[in-house]
């Protein structure tokens, strides 16, 4: 990472608006970048006896908008921890803000909008025509993809992982915990470097189709510094040191 790559990355992709940078990995947009580290992630994995797949990548700020709007109003389900739904009507605006901020991310504060990140699953524990559904019974040690998760634990304690780590490998008290989300370090550390708060509250100011928006942006230092930032300490050690302020050439 360097400071010239830093000043590279521009607002409307640090906000889902830029879809210029993007191709096609099994049917799913994702950054140029990541290409290649991705192709030898897979390969090692198909080793192992795995076949590691897409199932999300680049999502525009319009997208996560109606996500985002859909739970704001009540139209797409709420879950707390332990997957129950909760009653959309009994919360409060703080509440709600929470309730969705858990399991999904803020319209312009995703790392899905930078395509550096991705939601993966073994095809080859499945049938074709099975629904993965990302939950974590899905990825736990004992769940249907259990297997894949702890060999890509190994590689990533190995320092094995290609340059993908896991974002939110453990709860917070943030977003919760999403074994299936990588994060393809050399890029994505260049847009946290970039992704302020200041940047997310400049755009959402402008949006009047986003639902809550009042009480998102009197929330939103909180909400960056708790939904938002993810501590350098999750980073491969080199993305760390750069992160907090140590120029790696």
């Amino acid at each position: 990472m360097s400071n010239q790559n830093r000043q590279n990355i521009g607002e409307a992709l640090l906000l889902g608006c830029d879809e210029s940078a993007m191709t096609l990995v099994d049917g799913i947009p994702v950054h140029q970048d990541i290409v290649a580290p991705l192709g030898a992630l897979k390969a090692e994995a198909a080793k192992a006896g795995f076949d590691l797949r897409v199932l999300s990548g680049f999502r525009s700020f319009d997208r996560q908008l109606a996500i985002w709007n859909a739970k704001a109003a009540g139209q797409r389900a709420l879950l707390d921890d332990a997957g129950q739904v909760l009653d959309w009507a009994s919360l409060s605006e703080s509440e709600l803000i929470a309730a969705i901020l858990r399991w999904s991310a803020l319209p312009g504060a995703s790392r899905h909008h930078w395509g550096s990140d991705i939601d993966v699953y073994d095809a080859a524990a499945v049938p074709a025509d099975y629904r993965v559904q990302l939950t974590p019974a899905e990825v736990a040690d004992n769940g249907v993809f259990g297997p894949f998760h702890i060999w890509l634990d190994g590689e990533f304690a190995a320092g094995r992982g290609c340059d993908f780590f896991r974002p939110y490998n453990e709860d917070r008290g943030g977003i919760a915990p999403e074994r299936w989300h990588l994060s393809y370090a050399p890029l994505a550390a260049d847009c946290d470097w970039a992704l302020r708060s200041d940047v997310i509250q400049e755009a959402l100011a402008k949006r009047e189709d986003l639902c809550l928006k009042d009480a998102i942006l009197r929330e939103l230092p909180t909400i960056y510094r708790r939904y938002v930032a993810v501590p350098a300490s999750c980073y491969p050690p080199v993305f760390a040191q750069a992160l907090l302020g140590e120029e790696v050439l």
